[in-house]
């Protein structure tokens, strides 16, 4: 699933607000500088989540922005739709099921698609904003991914079969 840069500012700006929650209203700036966010833009950002009556704003020198419920009650699955439209990697489901119905060579790729947009979609309808902030890292028992310091110099290289290392 590919999530536009806007869909990611208003995901990160409704995660301040929502850490934020019991402090009331959050002034913009501060948002934009907590989330290293293009202020302008996030304005633009706020208004449409203002609109779509998830924000509020308040207005005087302790003014801002505020969820207008509580973390645990708004779905990432919601952002996402009002930002960037329906969840869909692949196409939306209606389109898939007729593709699948029509192509029958490559129906069950199709379904597959349908799948893998079926469930980023339910994973997405039932996290939470309070469920991402209490995320304590990947789960015990997954592979840890290497960080960018640990990764090699040089990576080997297979040529004609054979795994060898470039000289730099």
């Amino acid at each position: 699933m590919k999530i536009s840069q806007k869909g990611l500012y208003a995901l990160q700006a409704m995660m301040t607000l929502a850490r934020r929650y019991h402090q009331g209203a959050i002034h913009i700036h501060d948002i934009a500088y907590e989330e290293g966010l293009p202020e302008k833009f996030l304005e633009l950002i706020l208004l449409e989540l203002k609109n779509a009556r998830m924000v509020e704003s308040v207005r005087g020198p302790k003014g801002g922005y505020q969820l207008r419920r509580p973390p645990s009650e708004i779905y990432l699955s919601e952002i996402i739709r009002l930002i960037d439209g329906a969840i869909a990697p692949f196409g939306d489901a209606d389109q898939l099921r007729g593709l699948i119905s029509r192509d029958v060579e490559h129906g069950g790729l199709y379904q597959v698609f349908l799948d893998v947009r079926d469930a980023a979609a339910r994973i997405l309808e039932n996290t939470t904003l309070a469920d991402v902030l209490t995320y304590k890292g990947p789960k015990a028992g997954k592979r840890q991914r290497k960080k960018k310091a640990e990764l090699p110099g040089v990576l080997p290289m297979v040529v004609h079969g054979s795994a060898r290392k470039e000289a730099k």
